[in-house]
Formats: structure tokens, sequence, C-alpha cells
């Protein structure tokens, strides 16, 4: 009966967010009188960095007593928000035992619905040391760090920090940025970039997002992970904190802020399809403003910036490094080709006659060919000079001295080199050094013995006799070095 009849009622609020450095006192309403019926005051301590509570009850205590505390009570709980870990929920008339945070809040609520009012609490609240720190000693006092932004769109980054003389790269930072909307116009934030040097460390870094105000009690996330998502804020003034400790600093984020109105859009807006109208300027701009990229897509192609545009400091440093190098490479090279001793090529003279090469080194296949002539007038003289030189020739070239020779007396025997007899030979060999004498035959057709012979190093060596025809012509033909050795 009692908890029905109080659904009905509406508990007045109450409470305080307090956070002295020296440490103070709280009550709960009419203290040390009985306190009201239908109350509920939310009580935030806040410490400073690396520091912890310790809250002590005072001996004067009294809250209606009931079963796991349903009725009048007062719930501690280890952090800033309502949510966060339970300590203790009390009542009746045994004050509480002490109280120890673990970080920098302690989140009280004290309740009393509409009957049995007692005189309620007194707590004392003083700040230890965190003994997660106790090896960085106490933090120094930290700059004021705070920036104002606002518009259709914005970034917010963390590199603003040092480029604005806030604090340098080796203090401690807590700064916040608040970003106001054009009137009747909320805030999206996307996160473009994201990073925490001590990961799953929120004491020594995070990024906070508040919505409305910067207290804890309007804090709509809180990011000290590997991952950050986005927040749609639901009124028109946001505020982001970065914590970040000395150890910390390498910590950075960069995040989009863009104001929206919610449909029925108005003529210079864009639906976003997403219950957002965005201002046109933000249409094809290169950023998603949006939550689904539907600004960005079948825009059409725009005329892309110049190269110059388009260089960063990065890029810039890049090329002209990779400049230098080609081009002192290039001055190595040449210096190089300039020292190097350059190869003089000397065309070498031909020492040797073509014809003389390929008789040394190809066997020679030699012809002797008849001579046809008209009339009786054939100087056969002349013929025998030139055998007699062909074979001059032949023996100083040739590694085989043969045997054999041709003459005038033997061009009536026919017959192959495989039947010539050895008396024949010997006829040969005794002819040869005899000049030969012109014979003048009553024929007008006369015969000259053609001796063909070809040998290798085996034939050398036997010395034997290949072939002997008899060939009527009509012309004296000899090879290109016999004509050679006629001129």
């Amino acid at each position: 009966e009692k908890q029905t009849t109080s659904e009905g009622q509406k508990p007045v609020q109450c409470g305080t967010w307090t956070k002295y450095a020296e440490g103070g006192i709280f009550t709960s309403p009419n203290y040390p009188n009985k306190y009201p019926p239908d109350r509920e005051c939310v009580y935030i301590i806040e410490a400073a960095p690396r520091q912890c509570i310790e809250l002590h009850f005072d001996e004067k205590y009294s809250i209606e007593p009931s079963w796991e505390c349903k009725f009048d009570h007062i719930e501690i709980r280890d952090g800033p928000f309502g949510f966060s870990p339970i300590i203790g929920r009390f009542c009746g008339q045994q004050n509480p035992p002490i109280i120890k945070s673990s970080g920098r809040f302690l989140w009280i609520k004290f309740f009393a619905d509409g009957e049995l009012e007692s005189i309620g609490f007194s707590a004392r609240y003083n700040f230890t040391p965190d003994p997660d720190f106790k090896d960085l000693g106490v933090l120094k006092p930290l700059p004021v760090c705070e920036f104002e932004m606002g518009g259709p769109e914005g970034i917010v980054e963390s590199v603003q920090i040092v480029k604005e003389g806030k604090a340098s790269e080796t203090e401690a930072v807590d700064c916040k940025w608040y970003i106001r909307a054009p009137p009747r116009s909320k805030i999206y934030l996307r996160f473009l970039d994201y990073e925490m040097q001590n990961s799953n460390e929120c004491k020594r870094n995070f990024v906070a997002v508040y919505d409305g105000s910067s207290s804890v009690e309007d804090l709509k996330a809180k990011f000290c992970s590997t991952v950050a998502n986005d927040v749609m804020l639901r009124t028109g003034l946001g505020v982001i904190r970065m914590w970040a400790d000395e150890g910390s600093r390498s910590s950075r984020f960069q995040m989009l802020f863009t104001s929206f109105q919610e449909p029925p859009c108005e003529a210079n807006t864009f639906f976003c399809h997403s219950n957002m109208c965005i201002n046109n300027t933000l249409v094809c701009n290169g950023l998603q403003n949006c939550v689904y990229p539907w600004d960005e897509n079948h825009c059409k192609e725009k005329r892309k910036a110049n190269l110059l545009d388009q260089l960063t400091n990065t890029s810039g440093t890049i090329i002209g490094v990779t400049s230098c190098i080609v081009i002192i490479l290039i001055v190595i090279s040449v210096i190089v080709q300039i020292k190097q001793p350059r190869k003089k090529f000397v065309q070498r003279k031909t020492d040797f006659d073509q014809t003389v090469f390929q008789e040394v080194f190809e066997p020679p296949h030699y012809e002797l060919c008849t001579l046809r002539g008209t009339g009786p007038t054939a100087d056969l003289a002349d013929v025998a000079d030139d055998f007699e030189n062909y074979h001059k020739l032949r023996r100083s070239s040739s590694k085989c001295i043969h045997d054999h020779h041709c003459g005038s007396q033997v061009s009536s025997i026919k017959g192959s080199r495989s039947n010539l007899s050895t008396r024949d030979a010997s006829v040969l060999t005794e002819i040869q050094p005899q000049p030969v004498k012109p014979l003048i035959q009553p024929m007008n057709r006369r015969n000259i013995l053609v001796m063909k012979h070809s040998y290798s190093q085996d034939a050398a060596d036997a010395c034997e006799i290949d072939e002997i025809e008899e060939v009527p012509t009509t012309s004296h033909r000899l090879s290109r070095h016999d004509k050679a050795v006629q001129r």
C-alpha cells in the first residue's frame, strides 16, 4: 500500500555536484530534523586527477528501515553515473562503513517515499592519492584549455591544443570544445581519426561527449578504448572533452561536427534520408556530413585542384628528397663516365690471303680442264707453266706432298684414280721436271688430262690418286687462287 500510493507522486529533485579541493560535507534535507517525504536527491562528488574519494557518515544516522532497503534508502555508486558499479544501498539505524572510490567520482542518491520519515544522514568526504598513480607523483596544475566553435560544419581535433598554444606537448591536458549549432538545429558528430595511447585506461586518457552542458549528468558518451562511435546529440550545444596525462599526450582524435534540422526540410537544405536536413553547401564537399553518404553520392565531377594545391607538406618533402637523390646519382654517373679510360678499337688489317686461308682449312678440289682450241696455234707451253706454278703453290700450302704429277705424255691414258698404276706414277715423276715443249697435233681438237683431287688427313698419309679422267674442253678454267697466281 505504501509503494502504491507513492507511485502516483513524483519525487522532488534535490542534490548538488560538489568538487571542492579541500573536501566537504553534505546532508539529507532538513538534517538533523526529519527529512521531508517524496524526495530524491543526487550528489556527485568529483576529485582532482590522480585522486580518489573517501566518504564518512556521521553517527547521527537514521533512515526508515525496510527489507533490502526498497523504500527509504541511500545508494552509492563508484563513478559519476547512475549506471556506474554499485557500492551499496543502505538504510536503518546503523551508519554505513567508510566508502572509498576507485577513481575520481562517487554517485550518491538519497530516496524518501511518502511515509515514515527520519532524521536522515550527514556525510563528510575528503580526497586521497590514487594508488594507480603513486609512481607518477602529484599532478601539476592543469592549463586552461577551452575552444568555441559553431556553424553548419567544422572539425574538432586534438592538434589545436598545441597549434593555438593552450598547452605544450609534455603537459597533461583537460581540454573542452564547446560547439554551438544555429537556432533550431542539432549536432551530429562523426570521428575521422581516433587513437588513445593508453587504450582501456580511462584514468589516463579519454574523449568524452556531453549533450547540453559539460556537467557529469549530461555525459553522452566516453571513449578510452580502441573504437569510437558516431554520436547524435539531442540539443544544439555539444561539449567535447579530452583528458590526457603526461604519459598519454600522443593520444589524438579528429571529429567532424555537422549542424542539422529534422524534417520537413527547408528550401536551402538537403535531405539525408536519415531524418536529417543539412545545408546545401555541404553537398559534394568531399566530406560525409550525413549518417549515410547520400550527400556525396552522384556528385558531378568537379574541376581537379592544381597540383600545387594537392601537395601537402609530407608529399612535398618526399618529392624533394627523391629529386635530390636522382640528381646526385646522375652527377656521379657522369663523373664516372668522364674518369673511366676509353677503350681504343683498332681495326686489324688482313695479313693473309683469303684464297690461302680457304686452301688451308678447306680440303681443295682441283680440276684440270681440257683446253679446247680452234687450231694448231694453241700454245701448250703456257699451260705447262700454269701447271708448274700451281704445283709449287700447292706444295707450299698443303701439308701433304703428293707423288703424282701430270704430263702431256699420259694425256691419252684414260682411266680413274682407282686404276692408275705405279708405273704411270713413275712416268709422271720423271716427266715433271722436264720442260714441256709445245706439241702441235694435226688435229684441230686436242685432249688434255684432267685430274680431280680431293684429300683428307688419311688420304694425305696414303697419298692416293682419286681420279683421272679425260675431258674435252675449249676453255682454260683455273681456280681463283690460280688466277691470282697468274696475275
